[in-house]
């Protein structure tokens, strides 16, 4: 139940994180590994982990491939990489297999439950944000899945030259949809950088970082929302087929409430790890 002396709101919005929450994400051993096949290499595990230690180790700390501004931009990102690959002596090829993988949406697959889920969400009548710290344009993928249809709107940090955990991207991506933070969950795998939304009031719920498209989580956001999402339900291509997304309801969404300690159902039931 909310704490004494708390304001409850009524969630309106959703916004999402790509990698890691809506689609697989490809582990560090695995990315080298397929840049190494992708250039033709040997490309068994020890191969991939020595290729992966010469550019640990060439990043440094803290990690030049994490900077806060590396996803600011396409140029910057493309700079910032191949400044790493070239202190780790790799050559022009090998370079350019690992950033084709790094930039290849093919790699990152949509979650098993993820169409069930947007879907349930639009039809209840939310808003849903994506909110990406990404150097490419993402949206095909999403017409391609037929997901298109239930995003209200894409912050893509290379678009707007901020990414998180700047507030300045969170308060953007609130200002696209029309809401206020306090009315908007947020739903991401990272606390350094998905976690800083409840630094500008927005309710936050982690999830593990997905590496297992398989994996089904994402049910947690529709029931602390209180929306109907069927378990095994429609899939994106590439899992059990995709019912497409109904008409947006005009109705008023399900009474989730939020407060300080994070959000209910109407039952006072939570799930999943909430902060705020």
């Amino acid at each position: 139940m909310p704490s004494s002396g708390s304001h409850s709101h009524d969630l309106r919005a959703v916004v999402f994180d790509w990698r890691g929450t809506l689609v697989s994400e490809l582990s560090p051993r695995r990315w080298t590994q397929e840049a190494l096949r992708r250039a033709g290499r040997r490309h068994d595990d020890a191969a991939a982990i020595a290729l992966l230690q010469d550019i640990r180790t060439a990043a440094g700390q803290p990690n030049r491939l994490q900077s806060p501004q590396g996803n600011t931009s396409a140029a910057r990102h493309r700079e910032t990489y191949y400044a790493v690959f070239a202190d780790a002596g790799l050559d022009t090829e090998l370079c350019d297999a690992l950033f084709a993988v790094d930039s290849d949406p093919t790699y990152n697959h949509f979650a098993a439950d993820a169409a069930a889920t947007l879907t349930s969400l639009f039809e209840e009548g939310y808003k849903i944000g994506v909110l990406s710290n990404i150097h490419f344009d993402i949206r095909p993928f999403f017409a391609e899945a037929g997901l298109s249809d239930s995003i209200e709107t894409f912050v893509l940090s290379n678009e707007h030259g901020i990414q998180k955990p700047d507030p300045a991207i969170f308060r953007l991506t609130c200002e696209q949809l029309g809401t206020r933070p306090e009315e908007t969950l947020m739903v991401g795998d990272r606390p350094s950088r998905d976690g800083a939304a409840v630094e500008v009031g927005m309710p936050t719920l982690l999830v593990p970082s997905l590496t297992d498209p398989q994996r089904r989580q994402l049910h947690l956001v529709s029931n602390a929302l209180g929306a109907d999402h069927v378990p095994g339900g429609s899939d994106v291509p590439g899992s059990e087929g995709f019912a497409g997304v109904a008409e947006r309801r005009t109705t008023r969404p399900a009474a989730a409430r939020t407060t300080a300690r994070g959000v209910h159902t109407p039952r006072g039931r939570r799930h999943g790890r909430m902060i705020g």
